[in-house]
C-alpha cells in the first residue's frame, strides 16, 4: 500500500508520525512524509522517504512577534493577530502538499488536523483519507470541551466546542480554500468525503474514550512513541544522573520565550529550595542557564525514551508527546502551559493525580518548590507508577497500522 502522511508544526507534530511512518516501512508498505523542512534531516537519519514543506510557518513562531505572542499565554488570539502573515504562507504550504503528493500518488493520505488541503488532494487523486491526531477535538462529545478552547466551559458546552472549533478553519481559510482548491485542482465547492475513520495517538488510560464515540470509525490507539535503538544519552548527562539523587527534569520542547533568564532564574531557585537537582533543557530557548552548580545541569535536549526513567518528576510546557513520554516513564509531572491543548492536559495530570494542576504563567521560587514539593508525595509516585506501566503495556503503533490496513480492505 501507498501511503502518504502528511503533518505540520514543531517536533511535537512531527514526531509521533515519524514513529508512524517507521512502523509502515517495517510492516512493508511504501511511505512518504510531508512534514517541514526544519526536520529533513531528523528523517534521513530514521530512513523515513521525506517530501519537504516550507517552515516559513515555524519561522514565524521564531520570530519577536511569535515568540511575544506565546510567552504571554495568548495561543489562540496571537493565531488571529499574526493571520496577515499567516494566509500567504498557508498558500505556499498547500502548494507544495500537493505536489508531494501528486507525484507520489497515495492509495491512502494519512493527516495532521494542520494539513487543511489533504481532503481536497485526497479527493482529486481518488485517495482515501484518515484524520490522524496526537490529540482530541476532532470528533465531537459530550465528555469534554474541545482541548484547543483557551477558556474552560459548563459542561453542556462541550459537544458544541467541539463544532465550533471544527468549523475554525473554515471560518478563518474558507475563502482561501475555496480558491485554492479553483485554482489548482480545477474544483469548485467542498471536496467529496474520502475519510475511512480517526485514529487518535494517546492513551485511553490517559482520557478515557467517550462513550458519545462511534467505536467502528474512531480508534483511540495509543501514543505513537518514537524509540530509537540507537540513541543514547551523552556522558555528561549519564555521569550527572549517576552522580546524585534522581533530579528533576525541566524542559519545555519548543516553545520560545521573551524572558527565559527570568523563567529559569525562578525554576533554578525553586529546585534547590526544595532540595532537588535538575535537568534544564533549553530546547526551543524558553530556558536559559548561565550559572554554575553541581546540582543543576543544562542540555541542549534528551531523548525522553532514555533519560525519563532516571528522573524524579518532570516539569515542561505540557505538548501531547512531553506529556506521554513522562507518564510512559511512570514519573509524576507539572506543566506550566503556554498556549493550545497545553492547559488540558495540566488538567488531566492533576484528574490522573499524577501531577498538579496546571501552574500558573509567572513562576516563582515558591510556587516551583512548592509544586516540586507536591511531586515527590508519595500518592502521586504511585499513581504515576501505575499509570507508566498500563502505557508501556499499550502497542500503540502496531494498533493504528492493524487498524489501517482493516479499514483499507473494507
Amino acid at each position: 500500500m501507498r501511503i502518504a502522511i502528511q503533518t505540520f508544526g514543531t517536533r511535537g507534530d512531527v514526531q509521533p508520525y515519524l514513529a508512524l511512518a517507521r512502523g509502515l516501512i517495517a510492516r512493508g508498505h511504501d511511505v512518504q512524509l510531508a512534514a517541514p523542512e526544519q526536520f529533513s534531516d531528523l528523517a534521513s537519519r530514521l530512513k523515513v522517504p521525506f517530501a519537504p514543506l516550507p517552515g516559513t510557518l515555524l519561522d514565524l513562531l521564531d520570530s519577536d512577534a511569535g515568540k511575544a505572542a506565546v510567552a504571554a499565554g495568548r495561543g489562540f488570539s496571537a493565531g488571529l493577530a499574526l493571520l496577515g502573515r499567516i494566509k500567504p504562507a498557508m498558500t505556499r504550504l498547500m502548494d507544495a502538499e500537493w505536489e508531494a503528493l501528486r507525484g507520489f500518488r497515495p492509495d491512502l493520505i494519512l493527516h495532521h488536523p494542520k494539513s487543511l488541503a489533504s481532503p481536497a488532494i485526497a479527493a482529486r487523486l481518488r485517495a482515501k483519507t484518515m484524520l490522524a491526531s496526537p490529540l482530541p477535538g476532532f470528533t465531537p462529545t459530550s465528555a469534554f470541551a474541545s482541548p484547543i478552547l483557551p477558556i474552560r466551559l459548563p459542561g453542556f458546552l462541550n459537544k458544541p466546542s467541539h463544532a465550533v472549533m471544527r468549523l475554525a478553519p473554515r471560518m478563518l481559510f474558507g475563502r482561501l480554500l475555496a480558491r485554492w482548491r479553483r485554482e489548482r485542482l480545477g474544483r469548485n465547492g467542498g471536496p467529496p468525503d474520502t475519510s475511512i475513520g480517526v485514529l487518535y495517538a494517546y492513551s485511553r488510560h490517559v482520557l478515557p474514550v467517550p462513550p458519545d464515540w462511534d467505536r467502528e470509525r474512531v480508534h483511540v490507539c495509543g501514543y505513537w512513541f518514537l524509540d530509537e535503538p540507537g540513541s543514547a544519552l551523552s556522558p555528561a548527562l549519564a555521569g550527572f544522573l549517576a552522580g546524585g539523587a534522581p533530579p528533576v527534569y525541566v524542559g519545555f520542547g519548543s516553545m520560545p520565550g521573551d524572558r527565559p533568564r527570568e523563567l529559569t532564574a525562578a525554576i533554578v531557585a525553586g529546585l534547590r529550595q526544595a532540595g532537588l537537582r535538575g535537568i534544564l533543557a533549553s530546547g526551543g530557548g524558553a530556558l536559559e542557564f548561565a550559572g554554575p552548580g553541581d546540582d543543576m545541569l543544562a542540555i541542549d535536549a534528551a531523548p525522553h525514551d532514555r533519560l525519563f526513567p532516571h528522573v524524579a518528576a518532570t516539569l515542561h510546557h505540557g505538548g501531547a508527546g512531553t506529556t506521554g513520554a513522562s507518564l510512559r516513564a511512570g514519573v509524576p509531572t507539572a506543566i506550566r502551559p503556554f498556549f493550545g491543548d497545553q492547559p488540558f492536559w495540566a488538567e488531566r495530570i492533576r484528574a490522573l493525580g499524577v501531577g498538579p494542576g496546571a501552574l500558573p504563567r509567572q513562576l516563582t521560587p515558591d510556587i516551583v518548590a512548592a509544586a516540586a514539593h507536591a511531586l515527590q508525595a508519595p500518592d502521586r509516585r504511585r499513581r504515576a507508577a501505575a499509570l507508566g506501566e498500563a502505557i508501556r503495556a499499550e502497542r500503540g503503533i502496531e494498533a493504528a497500522i492493524l487498524d489501517i490496513e482493516e479499514r483499507m480492505r473494507a
